[in-house]
């Protein structure tokens, strides 16, 4: 079994995301849209990034793959997120998190082969992801269960 650290990724602003350098933190990785009824979750993920940075890393993935609710650019999406919320965890570049084009963290999120722990459906914008300190996978959250759920404040406190 493979952990999440063995991966990069580029970030919305050009730079190598190394999730190497995660190692010993919690990760929660979680496929973002501007234009989603789920969008206002960025508030909830940026006060979850402010509360608990110490033990935890946020990375967001911009992902048109639903409703083509993220059609902006890497740069119309940066922006979008450090205006309207405030945004300051990392952010990758947009990416595909299914079909014939699904970025390889996201297959490796979705595929117990490659993960070692269970096979995930992402079926909408802002499914959460979370990874343990050793870069394996934990637990998956839908859309529907926000960033200060307890489900998931109780595993990274």
């Amino acid at each position: 079994m493979t952990s999440i650290h063995h991966f990069k990724i580029k970030g919305i602003g050009g730079e190598t995301i190394d999730f190497a350098q995660f190692e010993g933190k919690k990760i929660l990785i979680v496929n973002t849209a501007s234009e989603c009824g789920f969008t206002s979750q960025y508030q909830q993920l940026q006060e979850l990034h402010d509360h608990a940075k110490e033990n935890l890393v946020i990375v967001g993935c911009p992902a048109n793959n639903f409703g083509g609710q993220e059609p902006g650019s890497n740069q119309e999406i940066q922006q979008f997120c450090e205006l309207k919320y405030g945004v300051n965890f990392p952010l990758t570049e947009k990416i595909s998190a299914k079909g014939d084009d699904q970025h390889p963290i996201y297959q490796w999120l979705t595929q117990k082969s490659l993960n070692g722990v269970a096979d995930n459906e992402v079926k909408w914008n802002f499914h959460k992801f979370l990874i343990n300190e050793s870069g394996h996978l934990i637990d998956s959250f839908p859309s529907n269960v926000g960033p200060l759920d307890n489900q998931i404040l109780n595993q990274v406190q």
